[in-house]
């Protein structure tokens, strides 16, 4: 036996094949029920591609710019912040978190 002997695909017996394409062939007719459940995936594939659509327009008109407005505002406090205890020898402390990031939120949905 040489190396090349494993890579050779022996065929069939010829019974075999005949048994093979019996199984492998289409249905010669097509069913009433069968046209029925495709149809019922169409719609529930447009369906599913309309809440598809409905969630990205959320996210892109109401969401990301909400979060980022907020985010960029809390930010740019703490930038802020940052930057006069640099330059200024003050401390910065916010008193109550509960009302910064209330505040935030307010400001950031003012706009929207």
């Amino acid at each position: 036996m040489s190396a090349f002997d494993s890579y050779i695909i022996q065929d069939p017996s010829p019974e075999s094949s005949n048994e093979q394409d019996e199984i492998d062939s289409l249905p010669s007719s097509i069913d009433s029920s069968d046209l029925d459940s495709e149809e019922g995936d169409s719609d529930a594939q447009r369906e599913w591609e309309a809440s598809l659509q409905q969630l990205e327009l959320l996210l892109t008109m109401v969401i990301v710019p909400f979060a980022g407005k907020y985010f960029g505002r809390k930010l740019a406090y703490w930038s802020w912040a940052k930057y006069m205890e640099w330059i200024y020898p003050v401390e910065v402390r916010i008193t109550n978190k509960a009302a910064f990031r209330a505040a935030g939120a307010v400001e950031a949905a003012a706009s929207l």
